[in-house]
């Protein structure tokens, strides 16, 4: 028998899984629940392991599997008991069609190309620098795959800030409004959302501070498509 809390958390946990392939933050359980302090979501989230309903990965990150669901959740009845996690708003990229509700965190390892700018345009990556590890509902399975740590701050009001990391499905062709990878002029690499007027591209920020930029469209390489990103909480 779970506590009304256990039930929620499991809930938050169970809901932000299945949206974006990765558990939320203990800070964002903590807001969700209106609790205090983290203690208190460290205490739930023990309980919760010992009666095993989650387990919670070794030496990974906000890696936490759910190994099964009580009937009240199967049923419904915490959403018809009032509770509704409070998330907060912003671009998320939603998870494959297929992906299950519940599943495992299964990481993947990708290439880490270096940085990207979200802001004024670096020099071109090409080169990799490390790996990182990614869940794997956040690829496609369709297509080769890279990662990249953002620089900058133009793209704060679609959720990405500076020093996470996308993960980017490579693809030459965008559709309007999906953020992607451009490369400028064969020389310039930044992460930006994608419109096609005419015959001129326009990359534009998701912050008023920047404008948009509007090149012709040979100017313009996409390099792929931003399907995931990835933060580190301190």
């Amino acid at each position: 028998m779970l506590t009304r809390k256990q039930l929620e958390l499991l809930n938050f946990i169970q809901t932000r899984v299945a949206r974006d392939g990765v558990p939320p933050s203990f800070d964002e359980m903590k807001d969700a629940l209106d609790l205090r302090s983290k203690s208190g979501i460290h205490r739930l989230i023990t309980a919760l392991e010992e009666r095993g309903f989650i387990r919670r990965l070794a030496h990974r990150a906000r890696a936490i599997e759910i190994v099964k669901l009580p009937e009240a959740l199967e049923n419904g009845e915490a959403a018809r008991a009032g509770f509704s996690p409070k998330v907060i708003k912003g671009d998320r990229i939603d998870p494959p069609r297929d992906a299950l509700p519940v599943a495992a965190i299964d990481a993947i390892e990708v290439p880490l190309m270096g940085r990207i700018a979200a802001g004024v345009p670096i020099e071109a990556i090409a080169h990799v620098s490390s790996h990182v590890a990614v869940p794997g509902v956040m690829l496609s399975g369709r297509g080769e795959h890279y990662a990249l740590e953002v620089k900058g701050d133009s793209m704060i009001e679609a959720g990405i800030n500076e020093g996470d990391v996308v993960v980017i499905r490579s693809q030459s062709t965008a559709d309007n409004g999906d953020i992607v990878v451009a490369l400028v002029e064969e020389q310039e690499a930044t992460l930006k959302r994608y419109y096609r007027r005419g015959a001129m591209i326009a990359l534009e920020a998701a912050n008023p501070a920047y404008e948009p930029r509007i090149l012709r469209e040979d100017q313009v390489r996409v390099q792929g498509r931003l399907v995931g990103l990835i933060r580190t909480y301190s």
